[in-house]
């Protein structure tokens, strides 16, 4: 009996001792101590014996079971402690290596050029003046000399908000469609001498092509002096576009009719895309329309009390993300707002 049980021990002490892991440590465990396991069996062989034999063999299964108890608890922590030392080793750092540089965020393309717009024309003279996403139905479109019918007003074409107040029923309230509004605001409050440039968000209910967006970016642009002329207007467009795109750039002056200014022009340069051989960012044009343009009609002078006798002024709009468009030669205006990090990362 006591060979056997010798046999027993040395035997699962060497599967002990090969156990690598903490899943086959199991298995051995479950071989010696389990309730199928041999020890178990070895227990059950006491009733088998006379009563003087008990005793002294259930003394040394007991014997047995702790020693393999305190056999498996030392090999456990062996084989915690060399995994410990194993996940240590690989990820180990060589302090020689040079180190990781982390990878660092830009700033987004419109984001550059909205701030390179206002640099220049804060070089050219300009205040940037802020003004509000929602407005109402007076500084969007009335005081601009946009008549009561005029398809811009029309639901089809701005966004207006619904609201539980009558109040607002002979004013409504909108998200502006144009950056206009502040040009409105400012003259209201300052009297001339003008000078200033605002740009923000503006909401139309434009289909989303390759040149538009029904969410957009404007700047726009107010002087208002004595002798102001459509020559200066000219002038002023002309020399940002060269230090927007350099001297080379291409630009037109097409005629054209806005309610608040008179005479009227859009503002084109040439199509980035195809240089002038038409394309469909251009719509086989050759050009793409920056923004519209003119002097300072006077009626809206009158209606928000400047003297239109005494000062004349110009105004133009401009079109931030067809300058973004152009300026980095994109293919489709909808790419500045799909937030795909291959085209942002080439702007950090």
């Amino acid at each position: 009996m006591d060979k056997d049980l010798t046999e027993l021990l040395a035997k699962l002490k060497q599967d002990i001792s090969a156990a690598d892991t903490e899943y086959e440590l199991n298995n051995v465990k479950s071989q010696a101590l389990g309730k199928k396991s041999v020890v178990t069996n070895m227990m059950k062989r006491l009733g088998s014996l006379s009563p003087e034999e008990r005793p002294e063999f259930g003394k040394k299964i007991n014997e047995l079971k702790k020693e393999l108890e305190n056999l498996i608890s030392i090999r456990a922590e062996e084989i915690a402690e060399n995994k410990y030392r194993t996940a240590l080793i690989q990820e180990k750092v060589d302090l020689t290596l040079p180190g990781y540089v982390p990878e660092i965020g830009g700033l987004h393309p419109l984001t550059q050029v909205w701030r390179e717009i206002e640099d220049i024309f804060m070089s050219l003279g300009f205040d940037v003046v802020e003004g509000y996403d929602i407005e109402d139905e007076f500084h969007n479109f009335t005081a601009l000399n946009t008549p009561e019918g005029h398809p811009a007003r029309n639901e089809m074409d701005t966004f207006y908000l619904k609201t539980d107040s009558s109040k607002y029923d002979a004013n409504r309230l909108l998200l502006r469609s144009q950056t206009s509004t502040v040009q409105v605001r400012t003259m209201e409050g300052n009297k001339p001498p003008i000078r200033i440039i605002s740009i923000g968000r503006c909401y139309r209910n434009d289909k989303p092509d390759a040149s538009h967006s029904p969410f957009f970016h404007q700047v726009e642009a107010l002087c208002v002096d004595k002798g102001v002329t459509f020559a200066d207007l000219r002038d002023m467009l002309n020399s940002f576009a060269k230090k927007m795109f350099g001297s080379q750039v291409k630009s037109r002056f097409r005629p054209h009719f806005f309610p608040f200014t008179e005479p009227s022009a859009e503002f084109d340069l040439v199509c980035f895309n195809c240089y002038g051989k038409g394309c469909n960012v251009c719509k086989q044009s050759g050009w793409i329309e920056i923004g519209g343009s003119g002097m300072v009609d006077p009626n809206v002078f009158d209606t928000l009390g400047i003297d239109s006798e005494k000062y004349t002024g110009y105004a133009f709009g401009l079109g931030i993300d067809r300058i973004a468009l152009l300026k980095y030669r994109l293919p489709d205006i909808r790419l500045l707002f799909e937030n795909d990090y291959r085209l942002l990362k080439q702007f950090g």
